[in-house]
Order: C-alpha cells, then structure tokens, then sequence
C-alpha cells in the first residue's frame, strides 16, 4: 500500500531539491563582502523614521479581493465569447445561449450595485 506513495515522495523530494539546492549554492558559492553601506537598513539617504511594519486600512484588502472577485468573474466571459458563432448557429440554443448570459450579467450587475451602495468602492 505505502509503495502506491513512493512517486509522490519522488515529486515531494525533487521539489525540495529543486527549491533548496540553488538557495545553498548560491550562498556557498557567491561573495560575501558585507560592508557599513550594505548592512544599513535603507540605502535611500536617511534613516528611517517609521516601523516597516504598519497597519493598512480594511477598505484596502476589501477592494483587492473585489477587484479579484470580479475579474474572475468576467473571465467566465471568456468562453461563452469563444462558442457565440456556434450558439447563434444553432435555432435551439440561441436564445437560451443569451439569456443565460443576461441572467450571469444581471447577477455581476446586482453584486456591482450591492457592492456600490454599501461604500466598498468609496475611498476617503
């Protein structure tokens, strides 16, 4: 039974190997001169005057993921576009072919207003 796993452990390991070896020769290989300039914590001219590690505003994950969100959505356009001479072709399919993509349409716009009456696209 374990012998059915070997070929993962195979892909698991040539993973890692292909991950940690170029990591570990280019360190073992690669000059190593550290010097005042490089071991400063900007080389931008001056030092810096704030933590690196600051708190962002919700609203700006927020419009990230909608950005996401509805980009793939329109993506699934993609494929109803390439097939569109053939659902017009076809006396069955065609108008089933244009509503179905009105409904999908109709649900993004609905999301789209939801999302806009709710303040998710308005920034301060």
């Amino acid at each position: 039974m374990l012998e059915n796993y070997f070929p993962v452990l195979i892909f698991i390991l040539v993973g890692l190997a292909f991950g940690c070896v170029p990591i570990v020769l280019g360190r073992l290989a690669g000059p190593h001169r550290p010097d005042a300039e490089k071991l400063s914590p900007y080389e931008c001219g001056f030092e810096p005057f704030e933590d690196a590690r600051i708190k962002f505003d919700v609203r700006y994950y927020l419009i990230a993921i909608l950005f996401i969100l509805f980009d793939l959505e329109i993506a699934f356009l993609f494929p109803w576009a390439t097939i569109l001479k053939e659902i017009a072709a076809t006396e069955g399919l065609r108008l089933f072919g244009f509503f179905e993509m009105m409904v999908f349409l109709g649900i993004l716009l609905i999301g789209y207003i939801w999302v806009w009456k709710k303040g998710a696209l308005e920034w301060e």
